[in-house]
């Protein structure tokens, strides 16, 4: 079915439908320091709109759920912190194991850590990027070796626990027991893909997937979705069509 036609039938019935939505490069442009991101003042007005309109309306973002709050600042959006693993009881028995793996590795650059449930190693800020990827593949090397989940993003590696839980276990957790048949989740990070596979799996009439196109962009990202966006300008665009 053709993106154009996946429209017309998700925005058809908005009371029946959810609106799924990342946040850092999907409604926030990529910044340096991600304590320095801002959403446009304009894309929070259309995310209000839209969930007032929507029967759901979420953010499903690697931050902690209280700083998307503030940082997207709208009342009536339901937040997801840390890709579903922020207060999940499995994944919390491993802070201690990501604490001892983190105080072990030589990173010149920032590492943030997410609740104490991941570590995100970052390396935008980096001036020799051979070097930087140099050193992020030694740290997926050592995650995978201390039984933990390494995942690479947009100038980033994140170490997760080994837990069944990520973007595509959220999006069902907030589809399941809710009458909703349509749902549109946007997105711009490798992440993003478990999302896309949670719409797929939740058996709905229309689940359209979004990619929100960078140049840092992960390329399946282009070939799983059904929709492609020029970055959070377009995406707003978008948004305001719904």
């Amino acid at each position: 079915m053709s993106a154009p036609v996946l429209l017309v039938r998700f925005r058809s019935e908005p009371e029946s439908a959810a609106v799924l939505l990342d946040v850092d490069g999907t409604l926030a442009p990529i910044v340096e320091r991600p304590e320095d991101a801002v959403v446009p003042l304009e894309t929070r007005d259309e995310v209000d709109r839209i969930a007032s309109r929507y029967g759901l309306v979420a953010c499903i973002t690697g931050r902690p759920a209280a700083d998307a709050r503030r940082l997207v600042g709208v009342d009536g959006v339901e937040y997801v912190g840390v890709h579903g693993l922020e207060g999940d009881p499995d994944a919390e028995r491993f802070k201690p194991q990501l604490a001892t793996f983190v105080a072990g590795i030589a990173w010149p650059w920032r590492v943030e850590s997410k609740t104490g449930v991941t570590l995100s190693f970052h390396y935008r800020e980096a001036d020799d990027e051979r070097d930087a990827e140099q050193r992020a593949e030694a740290v997926v090397a050592a995650a995978e070796a201390a039984g933990l989940k390494p995942h690479r993003g947009r100038k980033v590696v994140e170490v997760r626990p080994p837990v069944a839980v990520d973007k595509g276990t959220a999006v069902r957790r907030l589809l399941d027991g809710r009458p909703l048949k349509r749902a549109l989740y946007a997105g711009d990070d490798t992440t993003d893909l478990d999302a896309f596979r949670g719409l797929d799996e939740a058996g709905l009439e229309v689940g359209l997937k979004v990619s929100v196109a960078s140049r840092e962009m992960n390329p399946a990202l282009l070939t799983r979705a059904d929709l492609v966006v020029d970055g959070p300008g377009e995406l707003l665009g978008l948004l305001r069509t719904l």
